[in-house]
Parts: structure tokens; sequence; C-alpha cells
């Protein structure tokens, strides 16, 4: 294993210390609970969003907190959710009279932890709500998830609740707001290598130099199945199809298209296959309204990319046309 690590359990403190000092006027953080927030947040009068999960997904979470994006985030270990008094202690820092939402992706541990924290919080007379984020259509069930698992298609559900909040929607509109964007988008990712994860010090699953995973998940969970690389147009087709499908997308539909690198691809293969992925959606009569080209959501350094695609209406286009900031990019 080749990383820049010092040791092992100090990765997650360390690089959350390296987002916070580089970001001293945007973000705050309390890294007994692996937390960073909005330094301008809680404000009584907006709904906070708030979400965390496993580390080594990065941007996704703690570097997706910013002005019209996430008021705050907690992270467990690399590929293991956050503990339960993390989560609470989130929720804590973020309540407001107006209320919080998390946002959880859907993922067994994710889950537990975070109904675990918002029973408590709940019990405290905190007005919190949760919605699970199931964007995947490669898997029902995966070897974490009850259900499809949330992937790449977070990022969108963050980018218009967040808008939302800043516009001072009410909890329950902000929520409407989540599920409409969770029913309307599509991922599909594929894998052509592994990753290692410190704590292990070896790849978490073996794959042949000739093969692929198709509809792998983010923590290198089996997908749909394992077969020989094709060419880029092909991949591309064939997440794309998967995706488009699955909805269904329609002629006349105006969408958000994304190809999502999972950490190891470099930018320009990323756009080789956004090509592909734009020529089929001009095939499908789909308009490609906005577009995003980049890591969304990574399985530390694997070579793969993920495809996905928000069917849009004009609230939804809005929200993602909104100003954001986060310690990674200007939106």
């Amino acid at each position: 294993m080749k990383k820049f690590v010092n040791k092992a359990e100090d990765f997650v403190p360390e690089f959350m210390s390296g987002v916070l000092a580089a970001n001293p006027d945007l973000l705050e953080g309390d890294l007994e609970f692996q937390m960073v927030k909005r330094k301008d947040r809680p404000v009584d009068n907006k709904v906070s969003i708030v979400q965390g999960s496993g580390s080594g997904h990065e941007p996704a979470h703690v570097m997706a907190v910013g002005p019209g994006m996430l008021d705050g985030a907690c992270q467990g270990p690399v590929f293991a959710a956050p503990p339960v008094d993390a989560c609470y202690e989130t929720i804590k820092a973020l309540a407001t009279p107006a209320g919080v939402l998390v946002l959880v992706n859907n993922y067994q541990g994710d889950r537990m932890a975070w109904d675990t924290a918002v029973e408590l919080a709940q019990a405290e007379d905190i007005k919190v709500e949760q919605f699970w984020i199931n964007d995947d259509v490669a898997v029902k069930d995966s070897l974490y998830t009850v259900g499809r698992r949330g992937v790449a298609g977070n990022f969108f559900v963050m980018k218009a609740c967040g808008a939302a909040a800043e516009e001072g929607k009410s909890l329950e509109e902000v929520m409407a707001v989540a599920e409409k964007v969770n029913n309307n988008v599509r991922t599909m990712g594929v894998a052509l290598t592994s990753c290692i994860p410190p704590a292990k010090g070896t790849p978490i699953f073996e794959i042949a130099d000739d093969e692929m995973e198709v509809g792998v998940g983010i923590h290198g969970e089996p997908g749909r199945e394992r077969t020989k690389i094709t060419s880029a147009d092909e991949i591309t087709k064939t997440l794309f199809d998967a995706v488009a499908d699955d909805l269904p997308f329609n002629d006349g539909d105006r969408v958000a298209l994304m190809v999502n690198g999972l950490g190891g691809t470099p930018p320009a293969e990323l756009y080789v296959l956004y090509n592909k992925a734009a020529q089929l959606c001009e095939e499908r009569g789909l308009t490609v309204a906005r577009n995003y080209v980049g890591e969304y959501c990574t399985s530390l350094e694997m070579a793969g990319a993920s495809i996905t695609m928000l069917k849009l209406d004009d609230e939804l286009e809005a929200y993602l046309a909104a100003p954001a900031q986060t310690a990674t990019r200007i939106f």
C-alpha cells in the first residue's frame, strides 16, 4: 500500500483537520465527533441540512458543507457509518426552531446510526426528520442495504435541499424537495480497479486486469456482473441505458447529467464518457439542461465512474442553478 498516511487510525481526523485549516472563514468543527459545520449556522429561521456517512467518499460529505449545500456533516471511519454519538451531536449542533433535515444514504449502518440519533434528539424535543436516498439502479439489495443504495445522486438531493433551506422553506417543504429529487434521480457505476482502505492495507476486492465490475457499490459491493473490459462507448451505453430505462426518462425530458469519478479516473477519461452520454441523451430526445463532470462521490482511489441523471422541472432546475459554496468548489 502506497498512501499519504501517518497512522491509519489518525487518517480521518487528520484529513478533516486539513479541511478545516484550509477553510477557516467558512467552516468550524468538533474533531471529537468528526463533525464539520458552517461557521454561520445554525440560524433560527432556517432549516438545517445535515448528513453523515463513512469516510472515503470525498468530497461527500464534510467537503459538501457550505452555503447552499449542507449545514453540517459528520464522518465515520473509512467505509463505516459514523457512531451514534457523532450523529446525535451533529443534530444538536445544528438544531433550530425551524428544524433539522438529516439526509441518509441507504446503507444499513448509516440508517441504524441516524435512526437512533434522531430518536434521541426527538426525545429532547429537537425538531428533526430524516430522509433516505436510494438512487442506485444496479441492485435492489447489497451487502449493506435494504433496498437500493444511495450513491452519487445524493449530490442533487443535497444541492436542491440546501437551496430550498436558504430560501426559508419549512422542514416539510424541504422534505418534499428531497422526495422529488430522489423520485427522479437514477445512478449506476462501474469499477475497473479495487481500492485500499488505509486500515486494511489490501484491496477490498480482487479484480483481474482485463475485468470490470458493472454496477459496483461505492464500498466495493458486487454489482450486476463481473465482465471483460470493453470500449468506453460501450461501457457508457451500458450505464446510460440502465439509468435511462429505470425511471424511465422520455423524449422531451430536461435532465441534469452527471459523470462522476470514483476517485482514480483522470478527468480526460470522464469527459470521454460524458461525450458519449450526451450523444445518447440527444438520441433519446433528452435535453441536457445542466451537466456535471468530476468527482462528487468517490471510493478512495478506485478507477471507475458512474452516470447519474435527474429529471428536471422548473423548481429543481432553479435549485440546481442557485449559488453554493463548499470547501472544494463554488457551484
